[in-house]
C-alpha cells in the first residue's frame, strides 16, 4: 500500500514539474544567451556595426583594433574611415556572421566585445591585413592580438592603408 501511494505521489510530483518546466521564462539578460546567427543590420563604422539576434539589435565593437574615425579633423584620416566603413559594409552588411566572444561580454557603451567571422574569415583581421585599421590592445581581450599585430606589420611593410600615409 505504502508503495503504491509513493508512486502516485511520485507520478504527480514529476507531472507538474514538466508542466511547470515548459512554461518558465527565460531570466532576462544584457547580452545575448545563444548567438546564433546573427545577421549584420547595419555597419557603423570601420569596426563597429549592429547585428540581429534572435529578433533583438546589438551593437557590437570588434576586438583588437580600432579604424579612423569618421569624424577625425585629419582629411587623410578622414577618408581612411570613410574607406574602412565602406569594406566593413562589404565584408558584413545583410550577411549571417559568427561572434567569437573573448574575456569581456561588453565595453562601457553597452557594445558587445566580438571577433567577428563571416564564413572562415576574420574580419577583425581582414580589416588590419588592409590597413584600414591598427591592431590595438585592449586587455583582457588578448586571443588573437598576436596575429592582429603580425598583420599589421605586414600591412606596414606593404604600405597599405594608414601605412601609406606621409607624416
Amino acid at each position: 500500500m505504502k508503495t503504491k501511494y509513493l508512486s502516485s505521489i511520485l507520478s504527480l510530483v514529476l507531472l507538474f514539474l514538466s508542466l511547470t518546466i515548459g512554461c518558465a521564462a527565460p531570466a532576462p539578460s544584457s547580452t545575448p544567451v545563444a548567438e546564433t546567427q546573427p545577421i549584420v543590420t547595419r555597419v557603423i563604422d570601420g569596426d563597429t556595426i549592429e547585428v540581429d539576434i534572435a529578433g533583438a539589435l546589438y551593437k557590437v565593437r570588434y576586438i583588437g583594433i580600432d579604424a579612423p574615425e569618421l569624424d577625425d579633423k585629419q582629411p587623410e584620416f578622414c577618408a581612411l574611415a570613410q574607406e574602412a566603413t565602406r569594406y566593413n559594409r562589404e565584408l558584413v552588411e545583410g550577411k549571417t556572421v559568427r561572434l567569437e566572444k573573448d574575456i569581456s561580454g561588453t565595453d562601457n557603451f553597452g557594445r558587445l566585445l566580438r571577433y567577428v567571422y563571416v564564413d572562415d574569415t576574420l574580419v577583425n583581421a581582414e580589416l588590419v591585413k588592409q590597413g584600414l585599421a591598427w591592431a590595438k590592445l585592449y586587455e583582457p581581450d588578448t586571443k588573437h592580438q598576436d596575429y592582429l599585430e603580425e598583420l599589421e606589420m605586414e600591412a606596414k611593410q606593404a604600405g597599405r592603408g594608414l601605412w601609406a600615409i606621409k607624416g
